[in-house]
């Protein structure tokens, strides 16, 4: 089985449709041997990871400590007194170590992932496909990596001041929960960097020409919408300054993958020898050619027909007299 899991026995144009289904469970095999291995370790180091992932927090509480302190904002004087995280169940502790080992396992079988699905669908791509599958690769790990650093050297400490200013407004003392603390760091980048992605999705449907990159262009103000509606779920309520960096950095990824899809639709195109632009192809219509049948028939010109004979004049004709 080792030896499975290490290479390939047949080659792909080689294999029956089961030994693609067993290639594919060798796949997420390897992936989740990688993932485990990642969380092993942070188990094994667990005293550092939670000290790693109490960053945010910190910078939170002393902004003048964050990399990013010129864009944060002042710590509230409650969130500057306030202790140590606390945790109350045992459980609770449980969580803390699965959050700290989760986002480890991620973080270390995220590059195993995209090589994965590149060795799996690779077979089935041209060779200038195939070219393209390596820079795809990079670009979403490093995507990946922006967005998740955004959210935890940025979003995740201004989130919490945020919402302190508005708990400390009310009258009201936080008591931090670890796991609670622990589960907001560890979502917050996943899912940020996840959104991160939607620009090669957009690429991946303007070459598979689903989606053509004029139209994508022509509603850009309901992309906007969206990218606002999704950007207010990841940020705190209220704080616009995040809303507006954030929101705008999303919609250059969305101009970008616009004009980057543009270029990679236009050269497929004249690779295989139609227009350069997919707004040229007139679809057929068949009420247009009946109209053009029509116009045609009209246009033909008749056989002259032969005059009709008048008739025969009634002078010195016998018959008129009766």
């Amino acid at each position: 089985m080792l030896s499975t899991l290490i290479r390939r026995k047949k080659e792909r144009s080689e294999m029956t449709f089961l030994e693609h289904i067993e290639d594919l469970r060798v796949s997420v095999m390897r992936v989740l041997m990688v993932f485990a291995v990642g969380m092993l370790a942070a188990l094994i180091y667990y005293e550092y990871i939670p000290s790693l992932l109490s960053l945010p927090l910190n910078w939170a509480k002393n902004p003048e400590t964050s990399p990013l302190h010129f864009i944060m904002g002042a710590a509230d004087e409650s969130l500057k007194s306030m202790g140590e995280l606390k945790e109350f169940t045992f459980m609770g502790v449980w969580s803390v170590l699965m959050y700290a080992a989760f986002s480890a396992g991620v973080a270390v079988a995220s590059p195993v992932f995209l090589y994965e699905t590149a060795r799996f669908v690779g077979p089935a791509l041209t060779a200038r496909e195939k070219k393209a599958l390596i820079p795809f690769c990079v670009a979403a790990f490093f995507l990946f990596l922006a967005g998740a650093a955004l959210a935890f050297f940025w979003l995740t400490p201004v989130s919490i001041q945020v919402w302190h200013h508005f708990a400390s407004g009310m009258g009201m003392e936080v008591i931090w929960k670890a796991s609670d603390y622990f589960g907001l760091v560890t979502m917050m980048s996943l899912i940020t960097g996840i959104t991160f992605q939607f620009p090669l999705a957009l690429i991946i449907l303007m070459w598979t020409e689903i989606v053509r990159p004029k139209t994508l262009l022509k509603h850009w103000r309901g992309m906007l919408f969206g990218i606002v509606i999704v950007v207010g779920i990841l940020t705190p309520i209220g704080d616009i300054i995040s809303l507006a960096i954030l929101t705008s950095v999303l919609f250059g990824f969305y101009l970008f993958a616009i004009g980057i899809g543009s270029v990679l639709v236009r050269r497929k195109r004249v690779a295989r020898g139609d227009t350069p632009y997919p707004e040229e192809d007139e679809p057929f219509d068949l009420d247009d050619e009946d109209d053009e049948e029509e116009d045609g028939e009209k246009n033909v010109k008749k056989p002259a027909s032969k005059p009709k004979s008048s008739p025969p004049s009634t002078d010195g004709d016998i018959s008129s007299l009766d």
